[in-house]
């Protein structure tokens, strides 16, 4: 049995799996629902992108088993279950970063990306019913109207109509048009790079933010596994 300072380190290690468990919930909610907003827009994003908080779900659902072998190795004072622990500790950790990394990276290629998939989407609005249904729902969500403004619709009808979400409370019957007074003037493009760069820091900054909280986890768990291992020497 762990003595003196170790004893002590033991039920921190306790007491950081309670936090690690909070930590999954957190990661996977975080996850979960930015997962279901790029599937709302996932016709505005490429798909390394969608990506992103796929790894946030997964990592949330596996810190409960890295929490799991921590908690009964520090209890049991099980050497070999300290030592899984601080394994898989080291792997999330190392995925966590590599989320955020990935996170705050993308941050950089959002405005290119809208740029390119806005663009060639809306000439696809009135020939692809899934296209039509994302622009639909970010112009109705976020209260905007085309790429840049209601302008850019021109392009593509040739003429003054604009697509009903265009105007809030207005039936799909064509009398949203350039001159509707309702209609919404804001860019879909400015409102959905700042709905992407906003999850995109919030996935980096709990990403990187949770690793250094579990690096310091490993690292008390390493040192309790050590002890117990001399403690099975001395006997």
């Amino acid at each position: 049995m762990v003595t003196g300072g170790m004893s002590c380190v033991k039920y921190l290690i306790f007491c950081f799996n309670l936090l690690f468990a909070l930590s999954g919930i957190a990661i996977l909610t975080v996850g979960i629902i930015i997962q279901g907003i790029h599937a709302q827009y996932s016709n505005f994003l490429y798909s390394s992108y969608e990506s992103i908080p796929l790894l946030l779900i997964i990592v949330g659902l596996v810190i409960f088993i890295v929490a799991f072998f921590g908690c009964c190795g520090a209890v049991k004072e099980n050497h070999c279950m300290i030592i899984t622990f601080s394994v898989l500790l080291f792997v999330i950790l190392i995925l966590e970063i590599s989320a955020g990394i990935v996170g705050y990276a993308k941050r950089s290629e959002v405005e290119q990306m809208l740029e390119n998939k806005l663009n060639s989407t809306m000439f696809e609005y009135y020939t692809n019913p899934d296209v039509k249904n994302t622009w639909d729902i970010a112009q109705h969500e976020l209260e905007c109207c085309g790429m840049r403004g209601p302008n850019d619709w021109y392009r593509v009808t040739k003429n003054d109509s604009l697509p009903h979400t265009c105007c809030p409370d207005t039936q799909n019957d064509g009398s949203c048009n350039i001159k509707s007074a309702n209609k919404y003037k804001s860019s879909c493009f400015e409102k959905l790079e700042a709905v992407f760069v906003q999850y995109g820091s919030i996935m980096g900054g709990i990403g990187i933010g949770i690793a250094i909280s579990q690096l310091i986890g490993a690292i008390f768990a390493c040192c309790l596994a050590r002890s117990i291992r001399k403690e099975y020497e001395t006997v």
